[in-house]
């Protein structure tokens, strides 16, 4: 399952709310939820969009790129859909993403919403000229086909990605495992490679309209290759765009599943400075039972040992993790399990997400778990992750790093730590010195500002 970043970058929920605009009068807004492949899918959906002639409609247009790991993320999707009704009654409303795919019919019963679109048709220039007038019935509402017939992926082309420092680049869509818990692979539909050409292509654009960093990502991004001819892996396809793309300052790689790393990547790791040493893991679980009712393809022991001999051959590098709190029939015993890995695994980065049953999932017709425990369990993993990235923060006091700048006058630094500068403009690297921290980012003192 993709990381889940961009929902919140150090625990919560993978999808947050956006923040209202207010009304629009004219054009198109675009409102992501979720990960940073919807990120990145929702610069091609604005420029299909805006090809279709959206950006002339009066009222404007508002396209919602939902997210779907939890029903937490699809209450969000809703109540934002709802508020921006009200705020503006002329917009013409477009619902799509991974929720749109997994449970049409919801949106489709929404008279807030204009039109629905799958997965693929919200990538496609056509799929927006049909939208409906309004009052139409439900059928013409919603285009929503079957995901598992896509078979392929597009090297889609972005010039940049509307207010980000760093530019996300799509590799991999889909996923072919079935985790007991998620419903994304019915939201994505199997695994499919976009051409190593097309990727290093889109990185060069990217890096030479000024982004320092390009995160790659996908839904299943360690299945990178399969499919594609010669079948390369991850280690290739990164160690090929460093070596092709030399304007690329930073490489990041956005989740991982430690246990299809293949021997390239950890070589890269070892030794390709511009990759950044950060890597955020799809855990899950730290307890072996748990992680077979998952059917995760890992067990405690093999994570522990990945973190440790990755450590030897990057000193310093940083892992994060998305763990479940209160897992169908998690024993206090096997979540305890789950609380010490973070420490057995020097986790700093935690994404805790409390188990949401979704329907048509397997876990969902397991024995479940009281609310109160699962919120417990949660409240006590985020505390186990807080007190790990104090520790962390402490840790690099005294040291110098190099921090991109984001906004607000913060920025990040290689290792993904959060920091507070006052130097440069969101896209530049800043050299600074580490004087301490406040307990939530790093206070840095700037050197000189070099441009992305």
């Amino acid at each position: 399952m993709a990381s889940l970043s961009k929902g919140p970058i150090s625990k919560g929920p993978i999808s947050k709310g956006p923040i209202s605009k207010g009304p629009i009068s004219k054009g198109i807004d675009v409102v992501t939820f979720g990960c940073r492949l919807n990120t990145y899918e929702s610069e091609v959906m604005r420029r299909e969009a805006e090809s279709a002639g959206l950006g002339a409609l009066e009222g404007g247009a508002i396209i919602f790129n939902t997210c779907a790991v939890t029903s937490e993320a699809v209450r969000q999707a809703r109540q934002s859909i709802r508020k921006a009704r009200r705020e503006n009654p002329a917009a013409r409303i477009i619902v799509t993403g991974c929720a749109a795919q997994t449970e049409p019919e919801n949106f489709v019963a929404m008279d807030e919403v204009d039109l629905v679109l799958g997965n693929e048709e919200k990538l496609k220039a056509h799929s927006y000229r049909a939208l409906p007038d309004f009052g139409v019935n439900d059928t013409e509402k919603a285009r929503v086909n079957d995901i598992f017939s896509v078979r392929e992926t597009a090297g889609h082309m972005v010039d940049a990605i509307e207010g980000r420092a760093r530019a996300f680049v799509q590799v991999q869509n889909g996923c072919d495992h079935r985790c007991t818990f998620c419903i994304i692979p019915y939201g994505r539909g199997n695994s499919r490679s976009v051409p190593m050409g097309a990727v290093v292509e889109q990185v060069k654009r990217l890096a030479g309209n000024g982004y320092a960093e390009i995160v790659l990502t996908g839904v299943d991004m360690t299945s990178f290759g399969a499919g594609l001819p010669g079948a390369p892996k991850l280690g290739r396809l990164v160690k090929t765009i460093l070596r092709q793309v030399p304007d690329v300052k930073r490489l990041r790689l956005s989740s991982i599943d430690s246990i299809e790393a293949d021997d390239d990547l950890l070589d890269a790791i070892a030794t390709e400075p511009r990759l950044m040493p950060h890597l955020h893991l799809s855990l899950q679980s730290g307890d072996d039972m748990i992680l077979k009712r998952m059917k995760r393809r890992h067990l405690r022991d093999q994570s522990i040992r990945f973190c440790e001999d990755v450590r030897k051959l990057r000193p310093g590098i940083v892992f994060g993790a998305d763990i479940i709190a209160g897992f169908p029939t998690e024993t206090d015993e096997m979540f305890e399990n789950s609380e010490k890995i973070v420490e057995e695994c020097g986790l700093t980065h935690l994404h805790v997400f409390p188990f949401s049953p979704r329907e048509g999932t397997p876990a969902a017709r397991m024995p479940q778990l009281r609310r109160e425990v699962i919120k417990q369990r949660a409240a006590r993993l985020r505390a186990a992750g807080e007190a790990a990235y104090i520790r962390h923060l402490a840790t690099l006091a005294g040291t110098r790093q190099s921090i991109l700048v984001e906004r607000d006058g913060l920025g990040r630094t290689e290792g993904f730590t959060l920091a507070a500068i006052s130097a440069g403009a969101p896209g530049e690297i800043v050299e600074a010195d580490i004087s301490g921290h406040d307990g939530a980012r790093l206070i840095a003192a700037p050197l000189t500002a070099r441009a992305a």
